[in-house]
């Protein structure tokens, strides 16, 4: 099988890279482990979208937000909502089946293809250059040829397999973010739930009294019941450490997606860690449903509709890039010359330890702080052929907590996918495109880039 540009991934940056790729006319494939698009999005309960803002400024456009518009026009979103728990700008609630209808309907609009329940199972370099991949599926082990690679695979998988140097978690010692296992509940009384809200404040530490701010979106976020929790945790209700209650309306009235179970000491690139943080991640499901159907005021008649199918995974590999992202430049808001993308979202780095989550204050952003992303760290010196995209870019620890976000995420991946268009056309390696024709078709393309 032949593509011009092979895209091993369909989550939120592989989707972009194709729809970018294929809509300048080149024979894109995304190849895909599960049955359908979105990812972490669409199989792991992972939702709302945070954030496309900075500020009142909408930061984030281009193909990802083409995305929630079209799911808006449908009822399938509300768009972009007020964020009540207090943390950021807003958040984008979704219906999670229909995003996988809708991604599926652009890539194949742009003329993109995709390769469903295929898994990356080797990699063919020579001379730098990746020749061939090959993927698992029904038909057994095959091979696939293209010109330009794009790993959009999360946890760098492609780039690592290929030659690509990478780091894995914290640079200190190498731990990594706790893993979630999300779940979704049904059939919950979001009207108790800004009452009692509005009713113990001291229990809501995000919103520092502004109660009110419940009311003030149509979807309702939140993230608190911190006494509630540590009664909980008194009487030994969950066989871990948990940090606070997090919860987020979908677009479904009643529904909610629980963000709120936490696996330490894992590495999601080993195998035999990962299933046992799966089987982790669903035992602390089963404590978290009890929990909430007898102590969350709202849940008392709530339904268990999902957990996973996969656990939530923050950070894995890093790759070294030809620049590597760092917190003073999430701080400092540095514009860089190669900027392919801009973002808001805060440094939001969960304790790999166990330990309760606390943002320093040398790492919060001003609000409305709006920073960039260069293009060199989407590609590596190891490898040719070769862009990386979505979370696992070249960055720092620090700095991977504010991007990993999936807006972020989708707004790489279109810059990947015009990227490996123009290496293409202009017959060069992908770290040598022109940058500003690079920018200029990303801008076509509806991104929002820095004017100079």
């Amino acid at each position: 099988m032949y593509a011009d540009i092979c895209i091993v991934g369909g989550g939120i940056s592989g989707f972009t890279a194709a729809v970018a790729a294929a809509r300048r006319g080149e024979k894109t494939l995304i190849v895909e482990q599960h049955g359908y698009l979105g990812g972490m999005l669409t199989m792991a309960g992972v939702g709302p979208m945070m954030t496309f803002h900075a500020g009142e400024d909408q930061v984030i456009k281009g193909i990802t937000s083409e995305l929630i518009d079209r799911m808006v026009k449908k009822n399938k979103s509300p768009g972009h909502v007020f964020d009540t728990i207090g943390y950021t700008y807003t958040v984008t609630p979704f219906d999670a089946e229909w995003m996988k209808h809708e991604m599926e309907m652009m890539l194949l609009e742009s003329g993109g293809d995709v390769l469903y329940h295929s898994m990356l199972a080797g990699v063919d370099v020579a001379d730098g250059t990746i020749r061939s991949i090959q993927v698992c599926n029904k038909a057994g082990i095959s091979s696939i040829t293209a010109e330009l690679f794009i790993d959009a695979t999360g946890d760098g998988d492609l780039s690592a397999w290929a030659g690509v140097k990478c780091t894995i978690g914290r640079e200190s010692d190498g731990a990594c973010q706790p893993m979630t296992m999300n779940m979704k509940m049904g059939n919950v009384d979001t009207e108790q739930i800004k009452a009692f809200v509005k009713d113990h404040p001291e229990e809501f530490p995000y919103l520092q009294g502004n109660t009110w701010m419940v009311d003030m979106a149509s979807h309702l976020s939140v993230s608190g019941f911190a006494k509630t929790l540590k009664k909980a945790m008194d009487n030994h209700e969950f066989s871990g450490r948990l940090e606070g209650i997090l919860f987020f309306e979908t677009n479904n009235p009643g529904e909610m997606l629980i963000n709120t179970s936490r696996l330490h000491g894992y590495d999601a690139t080993d195998p035999i860690q990962l299933t046992k943080a799966e089987i982790e991640g669903r035992k602390q499901v089963r404590e978290l449903e009890a929990f909430f159907k007898n102590r969350i005021p709202g849940f008392q008649n709530a339904v268990l509709l999902q957990s996973g199918p996969n656990v939530g995974v923050r950070g894995s590999r890093q790759i070294k890039g030809m620049y590597c992202l760092t917190q003073e430049d999430i701080l400092k808001a540095t514009r860089f010359e190669d900027a392919i993308a801009h973002a808001g979202y805060p440094i939001d780095v969960h304790s790999p330890d166990g330990k309760e989550t606390v943002v320093k204050e040398d790492m919060h952003i001003k609000h409305g702080t709006v920073y960039s992303i260069p293009y060199r760290c989407l590609v590596n010196p190891y490898v040719h052929n070769l862009i990386t995209v979505g979370r696992c870019i070249s960055a720092t620890f620090e700095a991977q907590g504010a991007i990993r976000t999936t807006p972020t995420a989708g707004a790489i991946g279109h810059a990947g996918g015009v990227a490996a268009h123009l290496a293409r056309k202009q017959g060069v390696k992908p770290r040598d495109v022109s940058i500003p024709e690079l920018q200029r078709i990303l801008k076509e393309q509806g991104a929002y880039l820095f004017e100079d």
